[in-house]
């Protein structure tokens, strides 16, 4: 298939382009490759894919308008992926309007590119985040999402909305993947882990919020993109027993879904540490602090729906995981 990728040069962008190509789909990637964190990790994921004889590459932003019809236009995708969005919880309190503009303004012009280019699917990212204050864990998508507790989240709350209504006045097949903490090689330098790698070979003492309490349901980035090919090939299609007096947040009479995608294994932010600094062979310097504005104390994935319809089974121990990744940053960095 011919699949358009936003997002191509960030975490899960590469790794999704690379398994595409390698099962034979011909992919174009779109992304502007900002500064948000180092270009140079974006690039040097992009330098993986750049020889493969199926993969070409748009520079710019989902909010450039004309760019991004020129790339549909000449691609003529049958399917897309959209993860290009500004990523980040705390820094949408820093700089709200980089939200609005990527994360809205940008998925307006990927639905109407979807729409006027009779796309068959459009798969996009969701976020763990937008169950905000939701206390009822795990978290289902059964659940009403009305209570979002950052911008970040209001605006992946506000592209389900935006998915809907385009799925349901133009029959645009569209599916929202609400992420949960998404962690491995390759990774992003912003996220927990690799700040605590960082820091720790580095002898600095790491940031320790909420004094380690929380629980995040940490998912293994092969498992994310198995998740991911598997709702991308099958097509949403209206939910037959959809009941408008009763309306089920996940389903609709539009040809429209929304999953969870997570590893429903939450753990202990002190315990993901704990097996961070065994694979580093090194004890972390701890500042304990108080939960930060804009973070939830726990997540949880109930990721029924996503098993049942698709198959999907993350298979991925978190003390594997950050094994592989540690092997990947020793090397990378060369540390």
């Amino acid at each position: 298939m011919r699949i358009l990728v936003t997002g191509a040069a960030g975490f899960i962008g590469a790794a999704l382009s690379e398994r595409l190509l390698a099962r034979g789909d011909e992919v174009l990637g779109y992304d502007n490759v900002n500064a948000y964190y180092d270009p140079a990790l974006k690039e040097a994921r992009l330098a993986r894919l750049a020889p493969q004889g199926n993969f070409r590459f748009v520079r710019a932003a989902l909010e450039d308008r004309p760019a991004l019809e020129a790339a549909f236009a000449d691609f003529r995708p049958q399917r897309v992926v959209n993860l290009a969005a500004q990523a980040g919880v705390r820094y949408s309190i820093q700089n709200p309007h980089a939200y609005v503009e990527a994360n809205l303004v940008g998925f307006m012009n990927v639905l109407e590119a979807c729409r006027h280019g009779q796309v068959e699917h459009l798969v996009y990212a969701s976020s763990s985040s937008v169950y905000g204050a939701n206390r009822k864990l795990p978290f289902s998508v059964q659940d009403a999402v009305d209570h979002p507790v950052s911008l970040y989240a209001a605006t992946k709350k506000a592209n389900e909305l935006m998915a809907h209504t385009y799925s349901h006045l133009y029959a645009l097949p569209t599916t929202g993947l609400r992420f949960f903490t998404v962690y491995g090689p390759w990774g992003r330098p912003d996220m927990a882990l690799f700040v605590f790698t960082r820091k720790i070979l580095a002898g600095e003492p790491i940031e320790v919020f909420n004094h380690g309490k929380h629980t995040r349901d940490f998912t293994y980035i092969d498992d994310i993109v198995e998740g991911v090919i598997r709702t991308l090939d099958r097509v949403a299609a209206p939910d037959p027993a959809f009941d408008p007096l009763h309306p089920n947040p996940a389903t609709s009479s539009a040809p429209y879904r929304v999953y969870n995608i997570g590893n429903h294994q939450p753990v202990q932010l002190a315990d993901y540490i704990e097996v961070l600094e065994d694979c580093l062979g090194r004890k972390a310097q701890k500042v304990m602090l108080p939960l930060q504005p804009g973070d939830v104390p726990d997540t949880a994935a109930d990721v029924a729906e996503l098993m049942r319809d698709t198959g999907y089974a993350p298979s991925t121990p978190v003390a594997v995981g950050i094994r592989r990744f540690v092997t990947w940053y020793r090397e990378f960095y060369r540390v």
